[in-house]
């Protein structure tokens, strides 16, 4: 038996005696993460929250409702026993929904809080709040969040999901002659996957691939997006320009003669309206290289030369997510469909077009995918939701309504927001403006293991244990691995997991046993294994996994499972037809412009950002700010563990920025410096770089948010992000259309 902790960052072994424990790199990990081995950091930092605790000034005021929502993230906070946090937690609930209605509780919640499957937060509130008679709820995704709403309408609903038409890596490293890799191929990245692995591969397949001899070109504002190895070429482009480029490529193909006729008449629709676009006779523009150079950066003889590469090379054209992280997000994605729609690459091994490889583990990994049972969370009774990123409007415009997808979403009076897993003062955009969203509910209420900003902006914060205190099953729907993730240490004496909390909040609103249903935690992760066995008969039964520590369906890797998306459509697109409405991939969609949103036409198209280089504003805010994933953290998480710590300089979270633009502004490396826009102001550390494009920052996102005189000391780029969405459409997050200035700090 070996003991195993399973993390967003794969698995780990544990070794050591009690007090003295240490995380190892799994033996079956390929390319195991340092960043998950920091994890024992958190056990005892200063920042834990390790009992229950009770804002000041909403304790002295909640018996008569008077509001003191305006000291949120200011207030003092009161000690108290877990029978007084029980006792205000469930009388807050049964006063709202018996004044209000259960539409009047937000459940607010992300999944990223523990890889378990049984202590998944999100899972565990939506259960309970069910349970409670329902609430408002949030769908969709800040990562994936624009594509997820809008591939349905062009290439069908059984593509939505993040990595669903991605080609295999063994078809890739078999067939692909030429990788075009939009937004960058970060690798580490690929280090994270919901719910864990047990062996990261991507690295690996990658090196297979570029060994053979496969040609990689990566187009992005920073270089070091693109990854090291033979044959890896990099362009730089101007942020939000990549549809123009795109369009400019399906016009070479357009004006060339190098559609591939037969695979457009058969297998897409709205060809005409289309290329009347592309040629400029709807708007006056013919989208030609000349015209998307103009606007990109990139050269016309390189739009010329990769538009023929995927025409006539087997080239595969890669998008990242943070692409459609930005205003009109979908369209990249969109002219990317298109683009190999109009080359006929869609359906061979290894070519057309996939979104989000290494943007996490499991993207094109050639397994069979675990299917189980997952933590059941029952009915909501309450039929309001808002995309997840219209938490502002959500919470500053009660009765109001709001576009979604071709409908209208009406927006419920929130008065009590229960938030648990996840921590939307990282997640969010414009994070000064949710503050003051955060000022109105009458009541908050976090479970939190950290003080973190989301924590101080609530009135009730209930102390969580962390991943590694508790036992769990981590797996992944999109892994083939399954990690008995056993308790490293116990936590603190007041602290207890999201299940024990709800249960004692339940119990006192009457319905413990339909929560718990009788079971401890033990008992229900032996139930959700035995939810997987009964998939997946070889798997050993529960007393066996839980002594050897693991399982995995097919550990072989040389036996992959090819996966070429699209092949039967495109084999038989009349018994195989897509779920759009002609069957087909619809380069125009009659049912998007129905809907009649300017921001989101029918077809693929360049609308240019209010933020980005080419806009009036930017001779006000001359930079353009990009906020990618950490490299030593996950999103928000571990930034006050040893890796994320060391990444920082003299304390502040670093920006990477162009020699130049540095040497213009008296900017040295190591200077403490200041962005800003209209939004906030947000301090970090300068590193001039000559792998940055000029005019462009760079800060991971994640750095804990730390207002303090008028500004973020932390670092957090959401300070400064717009709360615009990709479109009305989507309702996605847009954080990569954000335009700011930077000064040194004398």
């Amino acid at each position: 038996m070996i003991h195993l902790f399973g993390s967003h960052f794969g698995t780990y072994e544990v070794q050591g005696i009690e007090g003295q424990q240490k995380l190892l790199p799994f033996r079956h990990d390929l390319e195991p993460s340092a960043v998950g081995a920091a994890f024992l950091d958190l056990a005892e930092h200063s920042q834990r929250v390790t009992q229950p605790m009770v804002r000041a000034g909403w304790l002295a005021g909640h018996d008569t409702e008077a509001f003191a929502g305006e000291l949120r993230g200011r207030d003092t906070f009161v000690p108290v026993s877990w029978e007084t946090a029980v006792a205000l937690v469930a009388g807050e609930i049964d006063r709202v929904r018996t004044r209000h209605g259960n539409a009047s509780i937000f459940g607010g919640s992300y999944g990223w809080a523990s890889a378990g499957r049984f202590h998944h937060a999100q899972s565990q509130l939506k259960r309970f709040l069910n349970l409670a008679g329902g609430f408002t709820a949030s769908v969709n995704s800040y990562s994936y969040g624009t594509a997820r709403v809008m591939l349905p309408h062009v290439i069908g609903a059984e593509h939505r999901e993040a990595g669903a038409m991605a080609p295999s890596w063994d078809q890739i490293a078999l067939h692909t002659d030429h990788l075009v890799a939009f937004g960058g191929f970060r690798m580490t990245n690929a280090q994270v996957e919901a719910g864990g692995t047990g062996s990261h591969r991507a690295g690996d397949w990658l090196a297979r691939a570029l060994a053979r001899g496969m040609r990689m070109t990566v187009l992005s504002p920073v270089r070091g997006d693109a990854p090291a190895g033979p044959n890896v070429a990099h362009i730089w482009i101007r942020p939000n320009t990549d549809t123009a480029v795109l369009l400019a490529m399906c016009h070479t193909l357009l004006v060339g003669g190098m559609v591939d006729d037969e695979f457009v008449a058969r297998c897409t629709t709205g060809f005409a309206p289309f290329a009347a676009y592309l040629r400029g006779e709807t708007d006056g523009v013919a989208k030609t290289p000349a015209w998307a150079s103009a606007l990109s950066g990139v050269s016309v003889e390189d739009i010329e030369r990769l538009a023929r590469s995927v025409r006539w090379d087997r080239t595969l054209v890669n998008l990242t997510w943070s692409l459609q992280r930005a205003r009109f997000g979908e369209q990249p994605y969109w002219a990317a469909i298109a683009l190999c729609a109009l080359a006929g690459s869609v359906g061979k091994p290894g070519a057309g077009f996939a979104f989000g490889l290494t943007a996490v583990q499991s993207i094109g990994q050639p397994l069979r995918k675990l299917q189980g049972s997952s933590m059941p969370q029952g009915e909501n009774r309450v039929r309001s939701f808002i995309p997840v990123a219209a938490i502002n409007e959500l919470l500053e415009r009660p009765g109001g309504q709001l576009d979604y997808d071709g409908t209208r979403i009406d927006l419920p009076d929130i008065r009590l927001v229960y938030w648990a897993g996840g921590n939307p003062f990282h997640h969010h955009q414009d994070l000064n403006r949710l503050a003051r969203a955060f000022q109105r509910p009458e009541t908050v209420i976090v479970h939190e293991s950290m003080w973190t900003a989301t924590a101080l902006h609530a009135d009730i914060v209930l102390p969580v244990s962390l991943a590694f205190e508790r036992d769990d099953l981590a797996a992944s729907s999109r892994d083939n691995w399954l990690v008995a993730s056993r308790a490293v240490s116990p936590p603190p004496a007041m602290v207890l997991s999201d299940h024990a909390i709800l249960a004692r909040v339940a119990e006192h609103l009457g319905f413990a046993g339909d929560f718990t249903e009788g079971m401890d935690e033990g008992q229900w992760i032996a139930r959700l294994y035995d939810g997987y066995r009964q998939r997946h008969n070889e798997l050993p039964d529960f007393a066996m996994f839980w002594e050897t520590g693991f399982a995995c369906l097919d550990p072989d890797d040389e036996a992959p499972r090819p996966v070429v998306p699209f092949a039967a459509f495109v084999a038989d697109p009349a018994g195989q037809p897509l779920s759009t409405p002609s069957g087909r991939i619809e380069l125009f969609s009659e049912r998007v412009r129905a809907f009649g949103y300017g921001d989101a036409p029918g077809h693929a198209a360049w609308l240019a950002p209010e933020e980005w280089l080419g806009a009036d504003l930017a001779q006000v805010f001359p930079f353009h700010l990009l906020s990618p994933q950490p490299a030593h953290r996950l999103h928000s998480q571990l930034d006050l563990a040893g890796p994320s710590q060391a990444s920082k300089i003299a304390g502040c979270e670093p920006v990477l920025m162009n020699r130049d633009d540095a040497a213009a502004r008296g900017i040295a490396e190591g200077d403490l410096v200041e962005l800003f826009n209209d939004r906030g102001v947000c301090l970090a550390a300068a590193m001039p770089s000559s792998d940055v494009m000029a005019g462009v920052l760079v800060l991971a996102t994640g750095a804990w948010f730390r207002p303090q005189a008028g500004r973020d000391a932390g670092g957090n780029p959401n300070t400064l992000t717009g709360d615009r969405r990709a479109s009305r459409l989507s309702q996605g997050a847009a954080p990569n259309s954000t335009l700011v200035d930077i000064r040194r700090l004398s």
